[in-house]
């Protein structure tokens, strides 16, 4: 993964909106606030490529960063409360309208607090990458604001909270402190090896 090519390359609030797949594509999951922006800014190795907002629901569009072999997607944020139903019907359609459309899609980095168990829509999401066969890993972000007993605490309750998804890679990940970042560029270079 060149990271020093990427570039912020569109934006878009409606599935229709989205041009046709011609690179493989790396999607990033989570809920409103798990920190997608960071996680992408930490990973291309740049201080605001991608925009964080101290507001939770800000992300209402699919964002493109295009690389030489490959697009990173930053999906839009779930869960928040302050969203209108019909806002939540919009983002829906449009992660849908993605998710089912004929794309060269690689890999979901599924962001998820490593300090909290997962949501009832991290669940959801899961459950939906697992039925439409998209391979994910599970990046656990903020796994600086634990100590070392707190930590490993969590990492054995993961253990159940995942027990369905056997095999599934979960790697705990701090954007301040660099943990992860080795680990995702690598898998990410594994699955975009091929282009």
């Amino acid at each position: 993964m060149k990271i020093e090519t990427a570039i912020f390359e569109m934006s878009f609030g409606l599935s229709a909106q989205i041009p046709p797949s011609d690179l493989p594509e790396i999607v990033f999951s989570g809920r409103s606030n798990v920190g997608k922006s960071s996680l992408l800014n930490k990973i291309l190795n740049r201080k605001a490529l991608a925009r964080v907002s101290a507001t939770p629901g800000k992300t209402a569009t699919i964002n493109f960063y295009k690389l030489d072999n490959m697009r990173l997607v930053d999906l839009p944020g779930y869960g928040y409360a302050k969203v209108s139903q019909s806002e939540r019907q919009r983002w829906s359609e449009l992660i849908e309208g993605y998710f089912n459309d004929d794309r060269d899609l690689r890999l979901v980095v599924q962001l998820i607090d490593m300090r909290h168990p997962p949501t009832a829509n991290d669940y959801s999401m899961l459950e939906y990458l697992t039925q439409l066969e998209i391979p994910f890993i599970v990046a656990l972000t903020k796994s600086d604001k634990l100590n070392k007993t707190e930590r490993n605490k969590r990492l054995d309750e993961l253990n159940t909270e995942f027990a369905d998804y056997i095999g599934v890679k979960l790697i705990p990940f701090s954007s301040k402190e660099g943990e992860g970042v080795g680990e995702i560029r690598y898998i990410i270079d594994l699955v975009t090896q091929d282009y």
